[in-house]
């Protein structure tokens, strides 16, 4: 699985407006509504959801990256939107530290491993040092685009 194949191109927020962790997941469900990945009348139930499961346990994972997901029945295929922080969201994550780059990701519910194949594809390129700090400073939707391009190929080349 590539990050292409998972992140909506056009639900590719940087920088995201909001300031507050809810509002951010928000604004990542309604870019996924405005690329056509999700219904628009869903939005409100798959926010509600993606805020429940990150109650439950925070995703901010530390090194200023969060990756909040929820596997449902509303979504066919996965789907990833992604969001760059400019002033950093709070999270409660794991190094107390302010979130700057947020995965969000909506999986299928009857399909679980496709949920693991994308998080194991996300945290792959984001347990890299230099690949965090260049999509902190992506000042577009085209420089994210660009970057996850660059992580597929070097994954492709292992």
């Amino acid at each position: 699985m590539k990050l292409r194949d998972i992140v909506v191109q056009k639900a590719i927020v940087s920088p995201l407006t909001s300031t507050k962790r809810d509002d951010a997941i928000r604004e990542l469900v309604d870019a996924l509504a405005a690329a056509g990945a999700v219904k628009p009348a869903m939005v409100d139930e798959l926010a509600k959801a993606v805020i429940k499961r990150e109650k439950k346990g925070s995703t901010g994972f530390g090194h200023g990256v969060a990756a909040p997901h929820v596997k449902t029945p509303d979504v066919q295929r996965v789907f990833a939107a992604v969001g760059i922080s400019t002033g950093g969201l709070e999270f409660q994550a794991l190094d107390k530290q302010l979130v700057h780059v947020v995965f969000l990701l909506l999986s299928p519910e009857e399909k679980p491993e496709e949920h693991i194949d994308a998080m194991e594809c996300i945290f792959g390129v984001l347990t890299q040092d230099k690949f965090r700090r260049f999509l902190r400073q992506a000042k577009n939707a085209a420089e994210v685009w660009a970057l996850l391009e660059e992580a597929d190929s070097a994954t492709e080349q292992r």
